[in-house]
């Protein structure tokens, strides 16, 4: 659905720009957008792949099996119906270290192997499971440490202080995350006491 939004916009763009007399600042768009989108990829890739690196560093130091048994027990809580030996609580816990890093690019093929196991262990339903929409909830709402993709474009743009973003963000996804685990506490025991199935 999105791709024909994405389409019927360019269309509608293009052809208001014929009729509006601004092809020329349309075509000027396009390959301005082209090389920045280029340069900004390039500014990405060496920050994504420091961070990248640094966290392998910490997974064959075994700093991520540290982190990732601390917030275990805070894990098992909010999936209390995942088996601990399921592969799925181990790509869960990688995803959210993965964001907590800010390396969303990174975490979200974690995310879809979380979601694939849990819809295994959901018996290949197609509606989502308690775990998967707990899931859902707290990956969108994704609390960050390190935003380093942000830092990165912030860096790339030359910004004054690109690192003074940090601790806003940690306090909004704090805050975003606690809120969607309550709004999905609040709903789920909303169900339970209506009896819904």
């Amino acid at each position: 659905m999105i791709n024909y939004i994405w389409v019927a916009m360019t269309i509608i763009g293009i052809i208001f720009a014929m009729f509006n007399g601004t092809m020329d600042d349309v075509n000027k768009a396009v390959f301005q957008g082209a090389q920045d989108a280029v340069t900004l990829c390039i500014g990405l890739i060496s920050v994504l792949v420091f961070w990248l690196g640094l966290m392998k560093i910490a997974q064959s130091s075994g700093l991520l099996d540290i982190l990732a048994k601390l917030f275990r027990p805070f894990v098992k809580k909010l999936f209390p119906d995942i088996p601990d030996d399921h592969p799925a609580m181990g790509y869960i816990l990688s995803n959210l270290m993965a964001n907590m890093f800010g390396l969303g690019n990174a975490a979200t093929p974690l995310g879809i192997k979380a979601m694939e196991q849990l819809k295994k262990l959901n018996g290949d339903k197609d509606s989502a499971s308690r775990s998967m929409i707990t899931f859902l909830v707290i990956n969108t709402s994704s609390l960050t440490i390190i935003p380093t993709t942000v830092l990165a474009i912030r860096m790339n743009y030359d910004s004054a202080s690109p690192a003074e973003i940090v601790l806003p963000t940690l306090i909004a996804t704090i805050c975003s995350t606690l809120g969607a685990i309550f709004i999905d506490r609040f709903f789920y025991n909303r169900k339970n006491r209506s009896g819904v199935k």
